[in-house]
């Protein structure tokens, strides 16, 4: 077995040095698609801000980087990577990853809602990389203007539709995973990421937040969590198997946009071990919202 790993690790180097070389920021991932480095401020109180200014890897995707010496020094220190991750939002691609999930036993049908979404809205998804998932999904690889942030979302803009924009990544073409291995479509292996169409780009980036009046509160006082919070909480109470991680991270997200994420976060990780999640887990994913929508004002 130590082999295999050994070789499942050497694969997924080389995939990640061929991304690099195209200009795709990456970095070690585990079989649980999850960063293969240990953070250095495991243990610490969260939340943890640090973005990698520490100067030590295991900072996730704040890690990856184009630089070949630097990508074969993250791979050196998580010996069990089993595939890589690619930054998304980052120049010169600023890639946008639009995840279709596929989940007939709930009745999603993502690829149907994208294509009905490109009718009620007018665009095509042009010819562009698409990464097959082991699950049966696919991922479509967009490039997006200099000018926008993308946000991160689960399900935002239809039931099975994900998107990775800045701050978030995919998991790169020829990882191995737990469920299997991720590969590139037939036929989109020589293309490069298209330019993500305009309708569907104003989809993407929903407009700003308006400012809190004073009946509700200034803009300098958190909301407090209220029926809100219950809401989230019975969102991610509902989740099946496979949908537990991307459910919490979305409540978690719309928590921490709207001011209340620290004040509900204990009630969601309890909310999120009932549905099967550790402890562990749930902490994290809600502390990588916490980082994302705090990156979203900086």
């Amino acid at each position: 077995m130590a082999t295999i790993d050994r070789q499942t690790t050497t694969l997924a180097l080389a995939h990640a040095l061929s991304a690099a070389e195209r200009g795709l920021p990456v970095f070690p991932l585990s079989a649980t698609k999850l960063p293969a480095l240990r953070s250095p401020h495991h243990g610490e109180r969260p939340p943890v801000h640090c973005r990698g200014e520490c100067g030590l890897p295991g900072h996730g995707v704040h890690d990856a980087t184009t630089d070949p010496a630097a990508v074969r020094a993250l791979f050196a220190a998580a010996p069990r990577a089993t595939g890589y991750g690619i930054a998304c939002g980052r120049t010169p691609y600023r890639l946008i990853g639009i995840d279709l999930d596929i989940d007939t036993a709930h009745g999603n049908d993502s690829v149907g809602a994208l294509q009905q979404l490109a009718l009620q809205h007018l665009f095509t998804i042009p010819p562009t990389v698409t990464v097959l998932t082991p699950s049966g999904g696919r991922h479509l690889w967009l490039t997006g203007p200099a000018d926008t942030t993308v946000p991160n979302s689960a399900g935002r803009l239809a039931p099975g539709i994900d998107v990775r924009g800045a701050g978030g990544y995919l998991v790169g073409p020829g990882s191995v995973t737990a469920h299997g291995r991720y590969r590139l479509a037939p036929g989109t292996a020589r293309l490069t990421p298209a330019p993500c169409p305009r309708p569907l780009l104003r989809l993407l980036t929903p407009p700003p937040r308006r400012p809190t009046g004073p009946a509700t509160g200034s803009a300098n006082t958190p909301e407090a969590p209220g029926r809100r919070g219950e809401g989230l909480i019975q969102f991610v109470l509902a989740a099946h198997e496979g949908q537990r991680n991307t459910r919490l991270f979305w409540a978690a997200c719309r928590a921490y946009e709207h001011g209340f994420g620290d004040a509900l976060a204990d009630a969601l990780t309890t909310a999120a071990i009932r549905t099967g999640l550790t402890e562990q887990e749930a902490r994290a994913a809600i502390a990588s919202a916490e980082r994302l929508t705090r990156g979203r004002g900086d």
